[in-house]
């Protein structure tokens, strides 16, 4: 991860956000919210392989139940603060999603998701990923899971609650948030 401060040059508004990702494709790009750009690095085949998994059970579980959206890693939201973050995983309720017009979802939706997950590759800052997962909870989040699996550890964040370290848990369970929601981990650890 590499943090470029543009400014004073450069103001990198929502629009010029937008043209810089479109003219970069191969890159993952975010912006924070003081205006910093963060390129980073694609995800290693053995993260990406384990990230899949996680957004397989989440979508799996979401077409069953029909409750809401879910947005994979090339997804990005514009957070409240000024943002726009990309999360591993993301799902929006239903209803908030349909709030939208259809002209915010086809942008970087101005929306925190309900759930976010961060999948912490090799390559990853722990402190970096913390601080991005309390972004989205001081933004709305209402359940947010950082997985470190060379640690085989797992942060839970909630509004409200202290962050909740787990440590080699085999399943998260997602409720209330994400009812009946239960996430393997079994893959992950191995």
């Amino acid at each position: 991860m590499i943090a470029l401060n543009l400014r004073p040059t450069l103001q990198l508004t929502d629009e010029v956000f937008e043209q810089l990702c479109r003219s970069n494709p191969d890159l993952r790009l975010e912006r924070t919210a003081q205006g910093e750009l963060i390129a980073m690095a694609p995800a290693g085949s053995e993260t990406g392989y384990q990230n899949a998994d996680l957004l397989g059970q989440l979508w799996q579980w979401n077409r069953q139940m029909r409750l809401g959206v879910v947005f994979d890693s090339s997804t990005g939201f514009a957070l409240p603060n000024g943002a726009i973050r990309s999360p591993d995983a993301a799902w929006i309720a239903k209803s908030r999603w349909e709030q939208l017009t259809p002209e915010q979802r086809r942008k970087f939706a101005p929306i925190c998701p309900d759930f976010v997950l961060e999948l912490q590759s090799p390559t990853d800052d722990l402190a970096f990923l913390q601080a991005k997962m309390q972004e989205y909870i001081s933004n709305g989040a209402q359940l947010g899971w950082l997985i470190a699996p060379e640690t085989q550890t797992v942060y839970c964040y909630q509004p409200g609650q202290a962050v909740q370290l787990l440590e080699h848990p085999s399943c998260l369970p997602g409720e209330p948030v994400l009812p009946n929601f239960v996430m393997d981990l079994t893959l992950i650890w191995d």
